[in-house]
């Protein structure tokens, strides 16, 4: 493999693995939500409250990338049977962003009252379930499942750490973006997000089929 090519193949993985992980991630759909449960906060402490739920999830993510592997391997799971389960997981979620009526990320109720009893609410729920929820986990594993070196392992961390980086500044500019876009411009957002993650939810699944049967 010449060096062209190889740098083409690390920008093709690098594509694949941050588009996905941020249609699934989706952290435009998760600014309401944020800004519902940081309503009361000062704009200082709703910025460190983003911050650590970036960092969370990051952590989230990357536990997951290293381990995933092995969880597999323990439980007798293999490729196909991740990639069809993970695929199964990021369509009902990007069902849920495609739905006219329920825009958006959306907790349960469950979940809004319990973080209402918190006194910190970065790790759980903002960074599990709102941005590391099981779609993103998913995404990780299966990426992790079909990393054969180093490099692969660290041009996902990267898409990771890109992601977790952009997922906090967008959490940060929430309000302005609430301003600038209202429910409605948000709400598009999330739908064109829906269908780029319902496309690769159905790649995931094909692909797992595929592997059952030795097609690839």
């Amino acid at each position: 493999m010449d060096l062209s090519t190889y740098f083409i193949s690390i920008a093709s993985l690098f594509f694949a693995t941050f588009t996905s992980l941020f249609s699934v991630v989706n952290p435009l759909a998760a600014a309401p939500v944020f800004l519902s449960l940081t309503a009361e906060y000062k704009d200082q402490d709703r910025i460190k409250v983003a911050r650590k739920a970036s960092i969370y999830m990051f952590g989230v993510l990357f536990t997951f990338l290293l381990i995933g592997t092995y969880i597999l391997n323990f439980f007798g799971i293999n490729l196909a049977g991740i990639r069809i389960a993970g695929g199964i997981v990021i369509m009902k979620s990007a069902l849920s962003m495609l739905n006219p009526d329920k825009p958006g990320k959306k907790l349960s109720k469950e979940d809004v009252l319990e973080s209402m009893e918190k006194e910190d609410i970065t790790f759980s729920p903002l960074a599990m379930p709102l941005l590391s929820g099981p779609g993103s986990i998913a995404v990780v594993i299966g990426f992790a499942t079909q990393a054969s070196n180093v490099t692969d392992y660290t041009v996902t961390a990267l898409s990771i750490l890109l992601v977790s980086a952009l997922s906090f500044a967008l959490l940060r500019i929430a309000p302005f973006l609430a301003k600038a876009l209202g429910n409605t411009g948000l709400g598009v957002m999330t739908r064109m997000m829906g269908f780029i993650a319902l496309a690769i939810s159905v790649q995931f699944i094909l692909s797992g089929i595929s592997r059952f049967f030795n097609l690839m």
